[in-house]
């Protein structure tokens, strides 16, 4: 029986869009289509494909107003950031301009007598499974350089965003890129495991939850296919004795409310020096309470609903709990009048809370941040590192040496200093612990999408 996938809109609870997932028999077809394609792509010289990738970069952003648009009603974003042109141009064109770099043969010996050396190949056959909270960044981390690397891709994207596959696949398919070099499609859970079980993809790489993170693992089980995995976070900012107070809350409680909260890299404990505690936290809850929560079209708003009302839910409860175990909450809710109990969530800023709240130990994803005291550097690597995730951390001060000291002792894929909730896609974006394996963008996102083989070529016979 045919599944239909549908997109409730979190602007005002209706269907926003929907779609018939594909069969399995359907699916595999595709992948198999894929298969075949892949060697003649990869067989086409490198600056083609360079270029076919940048054209279809290109044709997507003449879509900006539209796609614009549809971000807001599929998952909420405020209409005056203007979608997310910016980081996307930013990491597709670093990565089509060290391709040619990233790419080339590691040459160990070249002389009269040996060609020894290490190529890159493309790996195939490549799955991405990509999240709603940056539908477009997250997939361009992946998808530029595996089509710029030789391999054929299939992008499942997410039902809360499911428009967002249709828009770049047109718009590379529009750029000349083949229709059976990459494919967008609509697949349930069950058909997209099953797919993975059969070995139908020699990459999968997959953002998301720490549970979906679990399901593709047991569904590759005994595959052997290579896996990236970006999954949960609680990210820490921390704030040291001499930082620059006021760059400190502008930064952090940007990174722990942008976008409802809803970041992968998003600061969710923030944890303040003893002697600048008082003067932080109060600048914190006045920089929050000028927020406007509201239609994401509205031009005043700057703060949209969360993409789905069970995800405003879970971080309704975990604010609940803080509160009932004594913490204390320093936004008032009636300065959010848009505040719906739906999907539409006031954001909110905790003192007085510790390491046994949920609010400081699971993931929140959503627009509440937890701001404890700590006396020095010591005891603020202890509390960053009290947690089961490690994608970014976030260190404030004047002193560089400080932050690299610190940040050789944290659990974490990136250090900060001075900003948050970043990518810069000269840097391999990895983590740790629960927050997954493998790296994507920079060189190593070169790497992780190809294998390499060698080459030990003697030119001679004695």
């Amino acid at each position: 029986m045919t599944k239909t996938l549908k997109c409730i809109s979190p602007v005002d609870g209706q269907v926003y869009a929907e779609r018939e997932a594909l069969s399995a028999s359907d699916a595999q077809a595709l992948a198999a289509g894929l298969r075949a394609a892949q060697p003649a792509w990869a067989e086409r010289p490198l600056s083609e494909r360079i270029a076919l990738v940048e054209a279809g970069i290109a044709k997507l952003n003449e879509m900006k107003d539209l796609v614009v648009e549809e971000l807001a009603w599929q998952m909420g974003r405020p209409t005056r950031y203007g979608g997310e042109f910016g980081g996307m141009n930013e990491r597709a064109g670093y990565m089509a301009s060290i391709a040619e770099e990233a790419l080339a043969p590691m040459v160990v010996e070249q002389s009269d007598s040996f060609l020894r050396q290490i190529a890159r190949e493309p790996v195939g056959v490549v799955f991405i499974i990509a999240p709603w909270n940056y539908p477009y960044m997250t997939v361009i981390n992946s998808l530029v350089p595996a089509l710029i690397a030789g391999n054929t891709v299939m992008l499942k994207h997410a039902t809360q965003t499911m428009l967002v596959g249709e828009r770049i696949a047109e718009a590379f398919h529009a750029a000349g890129v083949p229709q059976d070099v990459f494919q967008n499609v609509y697949l349930t859970h069950e058909v997209s495991e099953e797919l993975m079980g059969a070995k139908a993809f020699d990459f999968v790489n997959f953002t998301g939850s720490v549970g979906g993170g679990r399901a593709v693992e047991r569904a590759l089980a005994g595959t052997f296919t290579g896996l990236g995995l970006e999954l949960g976070g609680k990210d820490p900012g921390y704030v040291a004795a001499d930082a620059d107070l006021d760059a400190a809350v502008d930064g952090l409680m940007d990174g722990a409310l942008f976008n409802a909260g809803q970041c992968c890299c998003g600061i969710e404990r923030i944890y303040v020096h003893a002697s600048l505690y008082d003067a932080f936290v109060e600048k914190a809850a006045a920089w929050a309470s000028k927020l406007t929560l509201g239609n994401p079209f509205e031009p005043e708003t700057t703060l949209g609903p969360m993409a789905n009302k069970r995800f405003a839910e879970v971080v309704r409860g975990q604010i609940e709990d803080a509160i009932t175990d004594g913490a204390k909450p320093l936004l008032d809710p009636s300065l959010f009048p848009a505040d719906d109990g739906g999907a539409y969530l006031a954001p909110q800023i905790l003192v007085d809370v510790n390491h046994e709240m949920r609010v400081m130990r699971e993931e929140s994803f959503g627009p509440v941040v937890g701001i404890m005291p700590v006396k020095d550097d010591e005891e603020a690597i202890a509390a960053m590192n009290d947690c089961d995730y490690g994608l970014t951390c976030s260190i404030w001060t004047a002193d560089p040496a400080r932050a690299e000291a610190m940040g050789k002792r944290l659990q974490t894929g990136t250090v900060f200093m001075n900003r948050c909730d970043y990518l810069d896609p000269a840097l391999c974006w990895t983590g740790c612990k629960e927050t997954g394996r493998g790296g994507s963008l920079s060189v190593l996102g070169y790497h992780a999408l190809t294998r390499p083989k060698s080459y030990h070529l003697k030119k001679v016979t004695k």
